[in-house]
């Protein structure tokens, strides 16, 4: 069954307001998981940032949570989009789990860690596969919902930004192009620096297990924590950064204006001032765009990177999609 997540109206609207450009569709370097079972919901409220149980709610529930997995000390493990894949409250809960697929088994042993005797069964998906589906810049036809639900599960708007498009799940080597006419296959790093654009991160490169910090990650800018919810793994610091309002750092899309060296910017390399002082972290990259955890007092001012003696100058900038509030 075809899960229909948004209305056509809807598509439309959004590619409309994207000057008319075709979809684009960008198979990704993801992982799903699936956690099924009475307890599902339950079970990962717990290990959890975001308010699980939303996806077995009565009424309208979202068909998709963005979250982090946090380690005990309140950094990120592992980040997370999550997929209702149950029709209503009578069928038995059903959750996809979407993660970067190098931690697949270390999320799995994650979750069988904690699982005792919850009533949930964990087990991978690899006839199925995740994309972004993105609107492009050339002309063509996006109007139209997929057709054939035997190829896929399911359409949703990316819970994090509305930037972000949509995620879709299909049955491993669906043919996209009829799952949603007018529809072209993009090359992976396409996506890749769309993300970077708009500062959005995702994966084990972004986000380095176990040092990465949910808040400085702009967690809570999209979508993906709850401070309502009650106790999970990792909550007690991330609640306190929260509630003291106090946040120094945040990842931001960074440009550089010059051609780079030929093996580009290392991951870890110092951002600098043009006085010298530490700016923050480059983080990873594609081209001449990236994204870096960067002292927010230190934005708006030239920042460089000191690389075999030579200078190598970079912009930040802060996204657009952010709350107008994010930096004062």
């Amino acid at each position: 069954m075809l899960v229909r997540a948004i209305t056509a109206p809807g598509l439309r609207r959004w590619c409309r307001g994207r000057r008319g450009a075709a979809v684009a569709c960008f198979p990704l370097g993801r992982a799903l998981l699936g956690v099924r079972g009475a307890e599902a919901a339950v079970f990962l409220q717990g290990l959890l940032t975001n308010d699980v149980t939303q996806l077995v709610a009565a009424g309208d529930a979202p068909p998709a949570l963005y979250a982090h997995a946090l380690n005990v000390q309140g950094r990120c493990l592992y980040d997370v989009i999550l997929y209702r894949l149950h029709g209503s409250t009578a069928e038995e809960p059903h959750i996809l789990l979407e993660c970067d697929s190098s931690v697949l088994d270390s999320i799995q042993k994650h979750l069988k860690l904690y699982k005792i005797r919850r009533k949930v069964t964990i087990a991978p998906c690899p006839d199925l596969s995740p994309w972004a589906v993105i609107p492009g810049e050339q002309p063509g036809d996006a109007s139209s919902l997929p057709k054939p639900a035997d190829q896929a599960l399911l359409l949703t708007p990316d819970p994090r930004a509305e930037v972000m498009g949509w995620r879709l799940i299909a049955k491993k080597g669906a043919n996209l192009s009829e799952i949603i006419p007018g529809s072209q296959v993009g090359d992976v790093q396409d996506y890749h620096r769309h993300r970077y654009k708009q500062g959005i991160p995702e994966g084990v490169k972004d986000l380095p297990p176990g040092v990465a910090l949910p808040l400085e990650s702009n967690l809570a800018f999209m979508n993906g924590i709850s401070f309502t919810k009650g106790c999970y793994i990792g909550q007690e610091l991330t609640a306190r950064t929260h509630h003291m309002g106090v946040i120094r750092k945040r990842l931001l899309p960074v440009s550089f204006p010059e051609p780079l060296p030929g093996a580009g910017i290392p991951e870890g390399a110092e951002i600098l001032t043009e006085s010298g002082k530490r700016a923050g972290k480059f983080c990873a990259g594609g081209g001449e765009l990236g994204i870096a955890l960067l002292r927010l007092a230190h934005v708006n001012e030239p920042l460089c990177v000191n690389l075999g003696g030579d200078r190598v100058k970079l912009r930040a900038t802060t996204p657009q999609w952010w709350p107008k509030a994010a930096v004062k």
